[in-house]
């Protein structure tokens, strides 16, 4: 009996190429799994490469920091809609296309990424890597994802009635340091 989806190769060249390495140590293991969801979600609706829609999906999915920072929102739900039909009806237009807005130079160096996505994962690293306490985590990315007006990402969250600029501020937002059992300090109450 032979199974009713072919099996991908990598090396086909009519497959998506491959991502980099999911053991980069310039990321924290979430945002390690935030990367493998969101390749498999670009394998899954037929992608040659991953994009920053594929991102943000796969950040809501599996990054709580990332997912806190939009929790608020009243249109999540619209928004987490938009995200899953992507495959089945909002995102068609954007099957075999490359998501790239002209506004930031091509990244070359992430191969399997999306010239926006390429371009978010290295704003990620810098931002972990001017913070100085460890590797890239999902409000990195976050963050890094919504910095370009013409990513999917930015498109979706528009769409779903969500101000993308708005989000930013919230993950650059300073955040209150926790008192000792997790809430606020004492001395703040």
């Amino acid at each position: 009996m032979h199974p009713r989806i072919p099996r991908q190769s990598a090396r086909e060249p009519s497959g998506p190429p491959p991502v980099s390495p999911d053991d980069d140590v310039r990321l924290s293991a979430e945002l390690t799994a935030v990367v493998s969801g969101a390749r498999r979600r670009a394998l899954r609706d037929g992608d040659r490469q991953i994009d920053t829609a594929h991102l943000l999906h796969s950040l809501l999915d599996a990054d709580a920091e990332a997912y806190a920072v939009l929790e608020a929102e009243p249109q999540l739900p619209r928004l987490l809609g938009y995200l899953v039909q992507r495959s089945i009806g909002y995102g068609l237009r954007w099957q075999g296309t490359v998501e790239d807005s002209g506004a930031v130079p091509v990244v070359t160096a992430a191969e399997g990424f999306s010239p926006l996505a390429a371009g978010a994962m290295d704003h990620a690293w810098t931002r972990a890597e001017r913070r100085a306490d460890g590797p890239a985590r999902g409000t990195d990315l976050l963050a890094a994802i919504l910095v370009d007006p013409g990513s999917r990402a930015v498109e979706v969250l528009t769409r779903a009635g969500i101000d993308a600029r708005a989000v930013l501020a919230r993950v650059d937002e300073p955040s209150e340091p926790e008192g000792l059992w997790g809430g606020p300090p004492r001395s703040s109450r």
